[in-house]
């Protein structure tokens, strides 16, 4: 009895570790770019600085990588960059939220900017913004066209258009806002919605690193500013670039992690924890596989040894019953004796 039980306790020691080992945490699935912190300190390109929270970068805070092509002068030659760009997904979580769906959606790739005003703003978004065959033929929706899906307009204390900031376009209608989006050239705080009557525009991110290409792009010659010099328009209201400006491809890259929380060693200890635990189950199922074998047989022999002890009592109890039938047989016998003799 007592090896069965011993048998059964080591089992069941044994294999606790394994459960263990083997429970996995249940997260919410997220794309592989969360994971992937970027240091702030190597995006140098930047915006002119302003007295704003929209300077500092944040934890977390998801980063898009836009490659663009452009030709800044009738004389120079095309030149390709990559815009940088931080979205405060804490001061504006639903247009960011929007944004980010359009980005991985590929929406944005092959679009070209339809409106640029120098001195204003840079924009872009519309996915009817295609060139069809040479520039600048497109679809006739192309300034106008989205895909259908409106979000409320969106306001943060922290947000404002700084230079560089982003925002979101829309019509006059103030929760019309679809997925075209303008990036400032200089700071245009006569959108915010504090200097408006018609509650302004929203903003919800900066550009981090390539504010150069977003400074050539807004001097490319435009419809309204056909010499493309400085000498602007005032009356400029919907410059079409005459030559392409081309949104090459926007993908997520990655996290902003000015702190390093991200890519410091935490991260690859956690990692060593893990292969441990790996490694540990590993060599932790054969053996249990064996113990519990072990446990088995000692139970099985234990339960034998059990049986055997019963049957020797039994054994060692059976002489004085046949002691005493052998007693009777034998008075049994002197009695027909008697008789036989009478």
């Amino acid at each position: 009895m007592h090896q069965r039980g011993l048998g059964v306790l080591l089992v069941l020691l044994f294999m606790a570790p394994v459960v263990g080992s083997a429970t996995v945490d249940v997260q919410e699935d997220e794309p592989a770019w969360r994971g992937v912190g970027l240091d702030p300190a190597e995006w140098t390109d930047r915006p002119d600085a302003e007295d704003s929270p929209m300077m500092e970068s944040y934890t977390g805070n998801a980063v898009i990588s836009m490659n663009v092509s452009y030709q800044s002068q009738w004389t120079s030659g095309r030149e390709e960059g990559t815009v940088i760009i931080e979205l405060f997904e804490q001061w504006a979580p639903i247009t960011t939220i929007n944004m980010i769906a359009h980005v991985e959606s590929g929406l944005y790739d092959g679009v070209f900017f339809h409106r640029v005003i120098n001195d204003f703003v840079t924009q872009s978004g519309d996915p009817t913004c295609k060139t069809i065959g040479v520039y600048p033929a497109t679809s006739p929706s192309c300034g106008s066209g989205g895909t259908g899906e409106t979000i409320p307009l969106e306001h943060d204390e922290n947000l404002s258009h700084v230079d560089g900031a982003i925002g979101m376009a829309r019509s006059a209608d103030p929760d019309s806002a679809d997925s075209q989006w303008y990036i400032a050239e200089t700071e245009a705080h006569g959108l915010d919605p504090e200097n408006r009557d018609d509650e302004g525009y929203a903003t919800f991110g900066i550009v981090r690193h390539g504010m150069t290409h977003i400074r050539a792009i807004a001097d490319v010659p435009t419809s309204d500013e056909p010499t493309g010099t400085d000498l602007d328009n005032p009356f400029a209201s919907g410059g079409r670039p005459l030559i392409e400006v081309r949104i090459i491809s926007m993908e997520m890259i990655g996290v902003a992690d000015p702190d390093g929380t991200i890519r410091n060693p935490v991260v690859d200890a956690q990692a060593e924890g893990s292969l441990l635990e790996d490694l540990t189950l590993i060599i932790a199922v054969p053996l249990a596989i064996v113990l519990v074998g072990v446990g088995i047989t000692m139970a099985v022999y234990g339960r034998s040894s059990e049986t055997d002890a019963t049957l020797a009592n039994n054994a060692a109890e059976e002489p004085p019953v046949l002691e005493a039938e052998a007693l009777i047989v034998a008075e049994l016998v002197e009695g027909d004796d008697i008789t036989g003799g009478d």
